[in-house]
This record gives structure tokens, C-alpha cells and sequence, in this order.
């Protein structure tokens, strides 16, 4: 997004919030989505994710308030909600309320200071696409509350209190992959996480590639259920072979072991112990600009997602044909959790406008729904916004008070 996208977004919520609050806000937060270059359903098996923060972020936009009410407006859903951080609970009616007040409670019962505020958020993630648009509320969320109270946490450990809010509060056993990469992504680099200790090292993409991310705008409707199955599935594979986690076993050792397995928890298991693999070889395989290494581990990944692990769709289907058929591609593969929603395509960066043309075209033709193909670029991890704002107002990217 260019500087001048950046002040007409930067108006649009100010004028928002002056209408709902009555004058301007006086802190700015943001928090990225996320794609993920390799690594499906590895991350709640401990294993590793290539991942990358992207432009697409949410925003929220917040002035403090005396006494512990927080008062919120989505200018996605046009909608409003408010609670007491006093008496913190699900609300069935506001959704999307869940994740901040998850993050609130999460972080008192983490002996951490937080404040009431009036907020209004605004995402540029598409939701329900596969991009992370829970996290990215979370992880904005997390930072107005920190920089609210003064405190402020390592990436890591903000990363881990935002799964915490969703898995206990708002009930979703999502693994840590979303978080971290929205709380400690870095810009202009991808992150190869190791998800059992949450390090991660930087991985740099050729120049001459370009990440592109394609929303074949099919919803996830299974996601949720079939998702936990998914996740039970490996745990209990794990548990029969012996081990903590899948990541523990070589592809060699699972081929010798798998017949010990129920047909089914097999497929599901040799799919995440090969993705697994994938992951560091696409690592070394961008660093080394080896682009036939790249086509051949997205399609392994793809196949086996839709084979073993069997998170396809029409839609993705429908996608891949024309991502791979179009000038420029160099691999593509699925992202985020299957069943629908977004994927991801690596393109010569000098051929990115006819790839995009093509997959648009040989899309619509085969589905009647315009697709949504964007080129993005590796973006700075969550915190606060230093925009056109008075000196006393702006951020400086970073909350001031110590760290925990």
C-alpha cells in the first residue's frame, strides 16, 4: 500500500471514529495476516512452517477511556459491540467481539495491566479466506493493550497469549503458526518456524520471484469441523507410533511404521511427516533460486493435501489448473487450512500482470466467480503506526515500558 492508500485509509477510520467517539484517536495498531509458503497443518504437530506477514492487516484505531469499558466498532461488518474488561465473557451475539475480549482476559489472568478504550477496527485481511484474520485482530488487539499499560512483550510470548485467547476462550485448537508469524514477522524476509521451541531465522526470496496470493472467494465451510478431526487424527497417530509429536519421525522411519496405523490416520500422518520435510527443502530451494525444486515441492504438497490429507475443493481444484497453466508460474500450492479459500503461487516477477490476467480469465471460465489474485510483499510484524498524526500521538513501532 503507497502513502497516499495509507492517508485515505488513515481518514476514512479517523472520520469513523470521530463520528462514533466524538474526536480523534490518539494511538494506532496494526497487525498483519499471513501466508504460508510451505508447511500445512505442521504447525500443531510441532514441525516447521515456511510462513510470511503480508501487507493485507487490520488496524485499530483507539483512544483510552477512564473506568474498564472498552467500546468497539468493526468497520468491516459495520457493527458495534461493547464490554466491561470487569466481567469478561463469550458473546454469541458479536463474534467477532470474542477474539479482543479473549486477549483481554488472557492477558489479566497473565497478571498484565489493561485499560478500557474506545476502538475502531479496520482489516484489509479478507476473512474467512485462509490469510489469518483472527490472528491479526488478536495480535492488534494485544498491542493497543500493551501500549495502554505500559508493558510490553517479546513476539513470542505475545504470539502464544493470542493462541491461548483463541483456543480457551474463543474454542478454536488453532496451532501457533497464525500468532507468531502476525506478532514477530519481519519485513521484506519470510520465516522458517520451528513451532516446537518458536524459533524462527529469516529466509530471503530471490528477487526475480514474487509471491502471489490467489482467493478463489469459495467459502471454508468445513474448516472448523473438519480441522479438529484433522488435529486428532495426527495426535492420536503420534501416540500409537510413540512419539510427542509427527515432526519426531523421518519419512523413511514413517514408511516403515505406517502399517502399524488405521488406513485413514495413516494417510493424514504421512502427509504432515512429508510436509514436514518439504518445508526445509522450499527453504533452501528459494534461498538457492533452484525454481524447478520450487514447481516440484508445491506440487507434492498439493497433491498430498488433496490425496492424504484431503482438505481440497472444487475450488482449489479449479484454481490450481489455471495458476499452473498461466505465463510465469514457477510452483503454486495450496494455503491456510484447506477447503477453499486462498492460495498461493510463486511467479517471475517480470511476468506477474500476465500471470495475474491469465488466472483471472481460465478461473472465471471454469467456476463463473471472479477471482482475486494479489502480488504481496513480506511485512513488518505487529505494532503501533507512526502516521500523519501529531508528535504527541504518533507511535515509534514499538511500545514504550519494559519487556516481559
Amino acid at each position: 500500500m503507497n502513502r497516499s492508500d495509507l492517508q485515505q485509509r488513515q481518514a476514512s477510520v479517523r472520520q469513523v471514529f470521530e463520528q462514533r467517539f466524538g474526536s480523534a484517536p490518539t494511538l494506532w495498531c496494526r497487525a498483519p495476516g499471513r501466508v504460508d509458503l510451505m508447511g500445512s497443518h505442521t504447525d500443531y504437530n510441532l514441525g516447521h512452517v515456511l510462513t510470511m506477514p503480508i501487507g493485507f492487516d487490520t488496524w485499530i484505531a483507539a483512544r483510552p477511556r477512564a473506568g474498564r469499558l472498552v467500546r468497539l466498532h468493526t468497520m468491516n461488518l459495520d457493527a458495534e459491540n461493547s464490554f466491561s474488561l470487569e466481567a469478561l465473557a463469550p458473546d454469541s451475539g458479536h463474534r467477532w467481539s470474542n477474539y479482543l475480549r479473549g486477549v483481554a482476559q488472557v492477558l489479566q489472568a497473565e497478571g498484565l495491566e489493561t485499560a478500557g478504550f474506545d476502538g475502531v477496527i479496520h482489516s484489509t485481511v479478507p476473512i474467512g479466506s485462509g490469510l489469518s484474520s483472527s490472528a491479526a485482530l488478536e495480535c492488534a488487539a494485544a498491542t493497543v493493550f500493551e501500549a495502554l499499560g505500559g508493558w510490553r512483550l517479546e513476539p513470542a510470548r505475545k504470539a502464544l497469549l493470542c493462541q491461548r485467547a483463541e483456543n480457551q476462550f474463543v474454542g478454536v485448537n488453532c496451532g501457533i503458526l497464525d500468532q507468531y508469524t502476525s506478532c514477530a514477522g519481519e519485513q521484506d524476509c519470510a520465516l522458517l518456524l520451528d513451532c516446537r521451541d518458536l524459533s524462527s531465522r529469516r529466509v530471503r526470496l530471490p528477487a526475480s520471484l514474487q509471491v502471489v496470493i490467489c482467493d478463489t472467494r469459495s467459502k471454508r465451510e468445513l474448516a472448523g469441523s473438519e480441522y479438529g478431526r484433522r488435529r486428532a487424527q495426527c495426535e492420536a497417530g503420534a501416540r500409537q507410533l510413540g512419539l510427542q509429536a509427527l515432526r519426531d519421525i523421518t519419512v523413511e522411519q514413517f514408511r516403515q511404521r505406517a502399517p502399524e496405523l488405521p488406513a485413514e490416520v495413516a494417510r493424514r500422518c504421512r502427509f504432515i511427516v512429508e510436509e514436514n520435510e518439504r518445508v526445509l527443502q522450499l527453504a533452501a530451494a528459494l534461498e538457492a533460486a533452484d525454481f524447478g525444486a520450487i514447481g516440484r515441492l508445491t506440487a507434492e504438497s498439493f497433491q498430498g493435501a488433496c490425496s492424504l490429507y484431503e482438505i481440497g475443493a472444487p475450488a482449489m481444484d479449479a484454481m490450481m489448473r489455471a495458476m499452473t497453466a498461466a505465463p510465469g508460474v514457477v510452483g503454486a500450492r495450496q494455503a491456510g487450512a484447506g477447503f477453499g479459500g486462498c492460495m498461493v503461487a510463486f511467479v517471475e516477477a517480470s511476468r506477474v500482470a500476465a500471470f495475474a490476467a491469465a488466472v483471472g480469465e481460465a478461473y472465471f471460465a471454469a467456476t463463473q466467480v471472479r477471482p482475486e489474485v494479489h502480488p504481496v510483499a513480506a511485512a513488518a510484524g505487529a505494532g503501533l503506526l507512526a502516521l500523519d498524526l501529531p508528535a504527541s500521538a504518533s507511535g515509534t513501532g514499538k511500545p514504550a515500558g519494559p519487556a516481559f
